[in-house]
């Protein structure tokens, strides 16, 4: 099921989005997920996220920023069983296009957004890390 995100979902949503990042970002230093937990946490609670919750257990969730998916993630158990696809075919729903910052060296989460009609407007650089990435597009046909 998939629903908006309440206060009393927030720590394990965090926990979600900080063992995501660990695992997809190998090649970004572990320190600077987890310095950027707390800050990552009060945004999440200002913004628009849904999650997606299994026999009541959040096992993924999307945060958006009006047209701009800030991520998509699902937890390491849940992972390759088609909650991702579920959360954005759910945003799908309610946007006309969608926008999203993946890092080059991510190859996994960039074949996914290419099977699910996004293309890669641009490359670019993340100040905060140093690292290459592609900004991506979908529209609604």
């Amino acid at each position: 099921m998939i629903r908006k995100m309440l206060n009393g979902d927030i720590d394990r949503v965090a926990d979600i989005w900080l063992k995501t990042n660990l695992k997809a970002h190998y090649f970004i230093s572990n320190q600077y997920w987890k310095s950027n937990y707390e800050l990552v946490k009060e945004m999440m609670s200002q913004s628009e996220v849904y999650v997606f919750e299994v026999d009541k257990m959040i096992q993924g969730f999307v945060g958006l920023n009006d047209e701009y998916i800030e991520g998509i993630f699902v937890s390491d158990e849940m992972q390759s069983c088609g909650i991702g696809k579920l959360l954005l075919d759910y945003i799908k729903d309610k946007k006309v296009r969608l926008q999203l910052n993946v890092y080059q060296k991510n190859a996994r989460a960039i074949s996914f957004y290419q099977r699910e009609g996004f293309i890669v407007q641009c490359e670019g650089l993340d100040e905060a890390t140093g690292e290459k990435e592609y900004t991506m597009l979908w529209k609604q046909k």
